[in-house]
Parts: C-alpha cells; structure tokens; sequence
C-alpha cells in the first residue's frame, strides 16, 4: 500500500494538562500506526515539544499551517498547526479554562479537516470535563459533540466501543435508565442498525452481520419479562432486514457476545454493552462516534491528569482506535471505483 492508498488519520491531543499529548504523540509514531495510516497530529506545536520533552520522546515535528501539506516520507511527525498560547504554560496535572479551550479548539479542527476531506478519520486524545467547564464550554461527551459540529441531530448519534475484532453499539447511553427505556422505540433501534450498518461499510466490512440484544432477562422470555422485544426490537429488527440490513436478534444481553460470526453487537443500554467492554478490554477499547457524516473516535480512558509530562502514559487504546479506522479509506476508494 503505498503513501497515497493510506487513510490520513487527524489525532486531536486533548487536554494538555493531562497525557493526551504524551499519547499522541507515541501513538503517531508507532511502527504499526505508520504501517496502516497516514497521522497527523493537530495541536499547538510549542505545547507539544514541550510535553515531548518533558517525556524523553524524541520526534522531528513537521509543522505544517494546512492539512493538504504534509508529507509522510520520513520519520518525522506531521504537526497541523492550531496555535493556543493559553495551552503552552498550563501546567502537567492541572484541570484549567485555558487547557480546556484548547482541547476543544484541537478537536474542532480536527473535525473541521474531516467534514472538508483532508483527512478521513478523526482519533481524539481525552478531555478533561473539569477544564472545559472551566472554560464554559458546553461538553457532554464526544458523541453529541462531533454531532454539533457536523450540524447532525444529536438522537441521530451513537456510540460503537471497539476492540480486537469486536464492536459494541448502543442504543441509549448516558442517560438514567429510567429515561433510556423511555427512548427505545422502533424508530431508535431502526436508527442505531442504520448508523451501525454504514459504520461497518465505512470500516470496510462488505456485507456486516448485526447481532440484537433485548432490553429485559433473556430477552423477555416470549412476554413474561415484559413486551418490548416483541413490540418494540422485533419489529424494528424486521423493517432493517427488509431494508437489507442483516440483522438477527433479539437475543439475551447475557448471551449476546457467545453469539459468533457477526460483525457488531447492538445492545439497548449501556451498561449491557459497556460492562462487556470493561472486563474484555479493559484499557484498550476505542469508542467510536457513528451516524455523523465523518468517523470519530475517542479513547475509553481518561486523560490521566496524575501522570502527565512523566512518560509513563500507555498509548495502547489509542493505537487500537487508530489502526480500528485505518482500513477507512480503502472502502472509499472502491466506493468511486464502483
């Protein structure tokens, strides 16, 4: 696969009180990251030399004012610039306004690069929500976020947690249960099989198979543990197959993932998809923003303020969300051949 053939990924760094610029940067520079994509990292140049240093990383930074400008023939680390002078002095460990603006204003032109097509995929370094309250912005998670970005309705939006060859979509997120059981409907779970469907076709997956969970005990058990499975996810799962969307359920949560040869798992409620998660994959699951015109992924960790600027900070979930999106540009390129 030559240079050209690679997706360009844009890794926005997060908040530079915290590791995110630490990952970043190790995780740009992983030998099997540059094998699959082309990174370029977006962030303030001076906050990430400094965070570089302070870390004992040794990288070339190539900085580069626009993202049709960089060039991946050498070992150094492609830098879009995104000055924020308020960013370079705070300090390792800090929660600050000025590390949460900057954080934003990473992703935001990050995000800003992929709707233009300059780059195909976004990989986001953690926020650190204290920093961004601080700053006042409004911040519930990246999900609803890249959707006000993308000018996407934000019921629109989902999130798939992936890892190894599996991928965990829900339905409903963080809300309380009460509410979430509230918004599952036909049209909600026929929109999340939808988003998942053209996630896993963007991914690369030909002809994906989705698995279904219930929302109650085994499923309902045919009505004695309630009627949504058989008024609610059945015949939401049967208007997807209609529209060729090769679903199968609903199955119970607590067998779903012994189910094989599907290609993501929808579950209703977050705590059905993200306890899987957790025991599985418990530091390298890569949360992936779907039903937004772009591919968005964040890391399911923290930015792990207690150990910043020490260089100790594991960069794995972000080479795992990295090299999850790197077969993303690959279906674009068939998609015009086709």
């Amino acid at each position: 696969m030559g240079m050209s053939e690679k997706p360009r990924i844009a890794i926005a760094t997060g908040n530079p009180g915290g590791i995110g610029p630490e990952i970043s940067i190790k995780a740009a520079l992983d030998p099997a990251v540059r094998a699959a994509c082309n990174p370029i990292v977006v962030s303030d140049p001076v906050m990430l030399e400094r965070h570089g240093s302070a870390c004992g990383i040794k990288a070339e930074l190539r900085v580069v004012a626009q993202i049709a400008d960089p060039d991946w023939s050498g070992p150094w680390l492609n830098v879009l610039d995104c000055p924020q002078p308020g960013a370079v002095d705070v300090a390792f460990g800090t929660s600050s306004a000025d590390g949460g603006h900057a954080a934003i204003a990473f992703a935001r032109a990050a995000i800003k690069a992929a709707v233009g097509g300059a780059v195909d995929a976004v990989v986001a370094a953690p926020q650190n929500e204290i920093s961004i309250a601080l700053a006042g912005i409004k911040f519930d998670g990246h999900p609803s976020f890249v959707a006000r970005e993308t000018g996407t309705d934000e019921s629109d939006v989902y999130l798939m947690l992936c890892f190894d060859r599996t991928r965990i979509v829900h339905c409903t997120l963080h809300q309380s249960v009460k509410t979430a059981i509230a918004m599952i409907t036909r049209e909600r779970v026929l929109g999340v099989l939808t988003a998942a469907q053209r996630a896993l076709e963007q991914l690369g997956i030909a002809a994906p198979k989705i698995a279904v969970s219930g929302l109650n005990p085994h499923a309902g058990e045919g009505g004695l543990f309630g009627r949504e499975e058989i008024e609610i996810i059945t015949p939401a799962i049967t208007t997807a197959i209609a529209q060729g969307i090769a679903a199968a359920g609903p199955f119970g949560a607590d067998i779903l993932f012994h189910k094989s040869g599907f290609d993501a798992y929808v579950v209703m409620l977050h705590d059905q998809g993200h306890i899987a998660a957790k025991l599985l994959a418990p530091s390298s699951a890569a949360a992936l923003t779907i039903g937004t015109p772009i591919l968005f992924s964040s890391v399911a960790h923290g930015s792990a303020n207690d150990i910043a600027g020490k260089g100790i900070a594991n960069p794995a979930a972000m080479v795992s969300a990295l090299l999850q999106l790197s077969n993303v540009k690959k279906m674009r390129a068939r998609e015009s051949a086709a």
